[in-house]
């Protein structure tokens, strides 16, 4: 079923954030002649509300898989974050915060969650609450203005993460991961045990696997693999996990290619993330992930991804997987001519809202809808 998204044309970058007592805001970038405008839109009685501005900046970086977000904290506590251009080179740009007490009709002046100062890469950033603070975690490049060396760790994309008070002050900043892939998401949510985060690593072997770190005692545990995929590849094929969480539930997904065999997997733990079951394959052949993920009941999840079909399109497509490994079929929600598309799931009371860019009569658009989650998987178990 359709959903209308108050978005317009010349659009990119839809993405999802639950807050507190179910609410999900859906925030975009609209391109403008210079940079971009901010803007979201609140899910209310099952229909998506009047947009609103968060800010327009002319040094915007737009891009289709680094998203900004406007992610509820509190009631009225909400925090926006966007990416801004820090010097002419294509990937050199800073992440900028602000923060809203009134549920995002007015916003602070933006701070900066890093203090580098290098034009370089600071994206893919994934958000979570912590106590009264947003907990961030991100992709940051600092050392790789450094010259080349044998090492690439000495040059490499790095994982980092920071908290940012209600005030606006930055504290307890991280290095998680030294050697990371450089452009594939991150992502985070909190279990009954705490903040689990997932992202693609690097190794100097040139094995970019997805792993997991959990939050514990005031700082993240060393990554360690999901599964032992064994991907090698030289570049990063942008194209990051999800993890979703309720309570000991805690259900991931990611795309793998190694030995040049596309696969979308989930892994599923009944202990909040302490320990994971033996992955599940969701689909193969024409895979191309871009992964979503959603907590459907105690017991099931549905998982998204992006595939290539017999059309000549590509197809948006959701599955459920239970905690026992039972699959349910394959569904079909979208098609687009787009190639650069990175589609977002959330589930909203019985339903699972999905949205992303598509190009209608040669302007990019944003669609969404909404899947009954009764009658779309099959309950056995």
């Amino acid at each position: 079923m359709p959903l209308s998204v108050p978005a317009g044309t010349n659009v990119v970058g839809p993405r999802f954030a639950a807050g507190p007592e179910g609410s999900i805001v859906l925030s975009w970038m609209q391109r403008e002649e210079s940079g971009a405008t901010l803007r979201f839109s609140a899910l209310e009685l099952g229909e998506w509300q009047t947009a609103v501005d968060v800010t327009t900046d002319p040094k915007m970086f737009v891009n289709w898989a680094d998203l900004p977000s406007v992610t509820p904290l509190g009631k009225t506590h909400w925090l926006a974050h966007w990416l801004s251009k820090s010097a002419d080179a294509t990937y050199a740009y800073d992440i900028l915060l602000a923060q809203s007490s009134d549920k995002g009709q007015t916003w602070g002046d933006p701070v900066r969650p890093h203090s580098d100062g290098t034009p370089t890469e600071h994206g893919f950033v994934s958000i979570h609450t912590q106590a009264d603070s947003a907990g961030l975690l991100w992709l940051d490049g600092r050392k790789m203005i450094n010259e080349a060396v044998d090492d690439p760790k000495g040059t490499s994309m790095t994982l980092r993460s920071a908290l940012v008070g209600p005030d606006g002050k930055v504290s307890n900043k991280q290095l998680v991961d030294e050697i990371v892939c450089d452009c594939c998401q991150t992502d985070v949510a909190v279990s009954s045990v705490g903040p689990i985060a997932v992202y693609r690593d690097r190794t100097v072997d040139e094995i970019r696997d997805i792993y997991v770190s959990r939050f514990s005692n005031g700082a993240w545990e060393p990554g360690t693999p999901i599964a032992d995929d064994g991907w090698e590849i030289a570049g990063c094929p942008v194209n990051g996990p999800a993890i979703d969480a309720q309570e000991d539930l805690v259900a991931i997904a990611w795309f793998s290619a190694a030995n040049g065999s596309p696969v979308v997997r989930a892994a599923l733990s009944i202990n909040g993330g302490r320990t994971f079951k033996e992955p599940v394959e969701i689909a193969a052949r024409r895979a191309s992930g871009h992964v979503g993920i959603a907590i459907i009941d105690h017991s099931s999840v549905a998982v998204s991804w992006v595939e290539s079909d017999n059309r000549g399109t590509n197809a948006i497509n959701i599955r459920s997987v239970t905690t026992g490994g039972l699959l349910g079929g394959v569904q079909t929600v979208g098609r687009t001519d787009l190639i650069r598309l990175y589609p977002q799931m959330i589930r909203s009371d019985d339903m699972l809202i999905l949205a992303w860019t598509d190009e209608i009569t040669d302007a990019t658009e944003i669609v969404s809808i909404k899947v009954p989650i009764l009658g779309f998987y099959d309950r056995r178990r």
